[in-house]
């Protein structure tokens, strides 16, 4: 491996190091703890806040906003592709991966998904940054975070694209996005299951999900 390779290696430790120290702290936490009267199924309610609450139509305004909503699982779907690739390519090398036409179908596949989450990404990025609602509730870190996720994706395709002439390059971004997650709102990689978890304890404590009609 080269030196560039090391660096993204260790950047990938350091990351996972970080997010399971954040994991741990959320374990330490415990349960929620309510003191009203429990009145629901809180199983269920875990079911539905993973699942079909989710969906747009359930959501306080994603329903207002479908494009964008569609645009950040596009996004979100080109960042899982883009990590994922990042671990294949320690073991088989993008231009190799084009040697064989069942592959060079499937990198084609998932280029393509990452074309798309590279569209989405950039438009939500100048989306936050032109308009003056999510200007508004925008922080540095929110922008820096797109940015960084969407630059990834584009560097994941260049590389599929020149092989080891983008390598360096490749590696030395991946290191700095790594270094960012755990530091910046990316880390709600870890936070998300969290958040989902107390909002279906909370409501289903309550007997607020699922809601009625999808209990029938």
């Amino acid at each position: 491996m080269y030196w560039y390779q090391y660096l993204s290696l260790s950047s990938l430790g350091l990351c996972l190091g970080a997010c399971l120290w954040h994991l741990l702290r959320l374990i330490q936490l415990g349960k929620p703890k309510d003191l009203s009267k429990k009145s629901g199924n809180i199983a269920r309610a875990e079911i539905y806040s993973f699942t079909k609450a989710m969906l747009p139509m359930q959501k306080e305004s994603a329903y207002l906003h479908v494009p964008t909503y569609a645009a950040g699982l596009f996004f979100h779907a080109g960042s899982f592709i883009a990590l994922l690739l990042f671990l294949v390519f320690f073991f088989v090398n993008p231009t190799s991966l084009l040697g064989y036409l069942t592959l060079k179908i499937l990198v084609l596949l998932l280029a393509f998904v990452l074309l798309i989450g590279i569209i989405c990404g950039c438009s939500l990025f100048f989306k936050r940054l032109f308009s003056k609602k999510m200007g508004y509730l925008s922080t540095l870190d929110d922008y820096l975070s797109c940015f960084l996720t969407t630059l990834f994706q584009v560097f994941t395709v260049l590389y599929l694209v020149l092989g080891d002439n983008f390598a360096a390059y490749y590696y030395m971004l991946a290191a700095i996005l790594l270094l960012y997650i755990p530091v910046g709102k990316l880390r709600h990689i870890v936070y998300f299951f969290a958040a989902r978890y107390h909002l279906g304890f909370f409501y289903g404590w309550r007997n607020s999900w699922p809601p009625i009609s999808d209990k029938k």
